[in-house]
């Protein structure tokens, strides 16, 4: 009987890995057009083209075969909103690319369609580990964008007095409308009215927003108290 060659198991390993992530991507494919509820074993082996047995040998359950889509759900998510942010500096331009990169990934799943929109009304009230799931990864992206905003704060650039959390809401409704208006209403002009929704809440919570032709820029605002609010809002980069 010929003997395992010392180097063989880290093949089968990484092998089974690579089959593992495979699979979990035709599952997040699957999922942003059927949901999560609709997502099985059955019809996950059908479009991996692979056996029931094959697939089930991988996660071992429906409801781990749904966590496992929404933790690489959220991990690309990261990586395409939260991580490029960081290159631009501290306070309200790290906060813009934040919600720059936010509205360009909702733009690109208008078609697909975004899993923590879908799965938060597939879920709402149906407690469990996959709502459990959901609800906290949206908790930590929102605890992100809430660090900004106060960066932003401790920055100057946005009003000594602002409510972060406030603003936190009102920049997430701003997606969800997104969502709504350009998935379900097909509205021509949802993009317009993001970037404009997300100019007038910054002016409001202290920041002045100039626009040039590329692109809306930060500029200096005085530190002088705002007549109607009497507050300072001094915005330097």
């Amino acid at each position: 009987m010929a003997s395992r060659s010392i180097g063989s198991e880290p093949r089968v390993a990484h092998k089974g890995q690579q089959t593992k992530a495979t699979i979990i991507d035709a599952a997040l494919r699957l999922a942003t057009q059927i949901g999560l509820e609709g997502l099985s074993i059955g019809a996950l082996a059908e479009v991996a083209h692979m056996s029931k047995s094959g697939v089930f040998a991988h996660f071992g359950s429906r409801e781990e075969l749904q966590l496992s889509v929404v933790r690489e759900y959220h991990e690309r998510f990261e990586n395409e909103v939260f991580y490029p942010a960081l290159k631009a500096d501290r306070g309200l331009p790290r906060l813009q690319a934040l919600f720059e990169n936010w509205t360009r990934r909702t733009s690109a799943e208008i078609d697909t369609g975004c899993l923590y929109i879908s799965g938060a009304a597939e879920f709402d009230d149906r407690p469990g580990p996959v709502r459990d799931a959901l609800a906290s990864s949206v908790k930590t992206w929102l605890a992100a964008v809430y660090r900004a905003v106060m960066q932003a704060r401790e920055q100057g650039h946005l009003a000594a007095d602002m409510d972060a959390q406030q603003m936190v809401f009102e920049l997430h409704g701003l997606i969800l409308a997104l969502q709504y208006e350009a998935r379900f209403l097909r509205s021509a002009k949802s993009l317009d009215r993001t970037a404009k929704g997300f100019e007038n809440i910054l002016l409001r919570y202290g920041a002045q927003v100039s626009n040039s032709p590329t692109k809306k820029t930060v500029a200096r605002k005085a530190a002088s108290p705002s007549p109607k609010s009497g507050r300072s809002a001094k915005v330097s980069i």
